[in-house]
């Protein structure tokens, strides 16, 4: 199948945010080469923290980016993300190509155009994370907490509402497979997320530190880990920023080091030569992981979610409890070597996640899913 079919075709890519490369950007960098002639819309957009594959395209923001502090902390204009996604109306062009765990599906059009939505996770802070975010013990504010609380229902019925402007869904595993089927009643594909397993591969030389590579978002519980590290009095290198970058560096102890947001040229050297690489928190899939595993380097994850399809008992070390003790505990098995794991195997792991496999399949059902519309379309004249 040969994508030629699409240079002649008008395509929209939409994508919640553009201000790093998460998962989600890097799903989306892909799509980008797939489709560099795309219109790319998004609520917020900040060149210098995307790759230039997403920057080189032609970029649409909303108006959320010109509120007052709407890049700086655009989370707090989240009731306004419907509307903004909204203002956006893309009946003009043939295929549009949505990149969502936000509101990105939900973008506007009547029926000219194949909607395809690669939905990382159903409105994450609605669903399932909403305590992560705004439950009793998250480091949110008081009345941050109590608007998201109000607006829960409204924003729960606009999100599964607005799955009914995608004609096809992918996602980015089994565990968002059977949330979005809870959610929205709804069928979904899998797809895993692409790796670029050719920047990473194993070295002999490890040194005494652990890794966690993330953004500071609650979900990803960098404050337990740091919790556990604190101690064990063990090195933990971090490096990413976010949300609770601030409350984390101040419960971080001695051997805790913030290395920021960093080029993605040292990340290669730091997986390869981590003791072990830390997942302590519920992720709808999680790349880093596998990244770790693609550099011969062992994952310490907690069992739930995502890091169940992507790390195995021969990579890595699960804990089942969400808990300082239950982390120090997987932590020692590496201390003390009674967890032997296969780089070999973490290797091969990670090589059936790379890059070319999901731009192969996302092809794939962008092409054969665009077919069965205009073929319903025949039908239906």
């Amino acid at each position: 199948m040969s994508f030629d079919y699409f240079s002649n075709k008008k395509v929209a890519l939409v994508h919640d945010w553009l201000n790093g490369m998460r998962g989600g950007e890097k799903c989306l960098e892909v799509l980008c080469e797939m489709f560099p002639h795309a219109d790319l819309y998004t609520l917020l957009y900040e060149k210098q923290k995307v790759s230039p594959v997403i920057a080189q395209m032609n970029i649409f923001t909303s108006f959320i980016e010109q509120l007052p502090y709407g890049v700086e902390k655009y989370r707090n204009y989240l009731p306004f993300f419907p509307t903004a996604i909204e203002r956006f109306e893309l009946s003009k062009y043939d295929l549009i190509v949505s990149s969502s765990h936000c509101v990105a599906k939900g973008v506007p059009h009547d029926h000219t155009p194949f909607h395809l939505s690669y939905i990382h996770a159903p409105m994450r802070y609605m669903w399932n994370s909403f305590d992560t975010y705004f439950g009793k013990k998250s480091h949110t504010s008081l009345p941050v907490k109590v608007a998201a609380r109000a607006l829960r229902p409204y924003l729960q019925h606009w999100d599964q509402q607005s799955t009914d402007r995608v004609h096809e869904i992918v996602c980015n595993s089994k565990n968002i497979q059977q949330q979005i089927a809870t959610a929205y009643q709804r069928k979904a594909s899998v797809i895993y997320p692409p790796v670029d397993t050719s920047r990473f591969f194993p070295t002999h030389i490890k040194k005494n530190y652990y890794l966690i590579v993330s953004a500071f978002a609650p979900n990803k519980r960098i404050d337990l880990a740091i919790e556990a590290f604190n101690r064990l009095q063990l090195p933990l290198k971090i490096v990413g920023s976010g949300q609770d970058e601030a409350y984390c560096r101040s419960i971080a102890g001695a051997t805790i080091e913030f290395l920021g947001t960093l080029e993605q040229d040292p990340l290669p050297q730091l997986y390869q030569e981590a003791q072990a690489f830390v997942f302590p928190g519920e992720d709808d899939l999680g790349i880093t992981p596998l990244e770790a595993q693609a550099s011969g380097t062992p994952v310490i994850a907690y069992a739930k979610g995502g890091a169940l399809e992507t790390v195995t008992k021969d990579t890595g070390i699960f804990f089942f409890e969400q808990t300082i003790d239950a982390l120090c505990e997987a932590v020692m098995q590496i201390e003390n070597g009674s967890q032997k794991i296969s780089v070999q195997k973490c290797v091969e792991q990670a090589q059936t996640f790379n890059r070319e496999r999901y731009r192969q399949e996302m092809q794939e059902v962008i092409f054969n899913g665009y077919q069965r519309w205009q073929q319903s379309k025949i039908r239906e004249s």
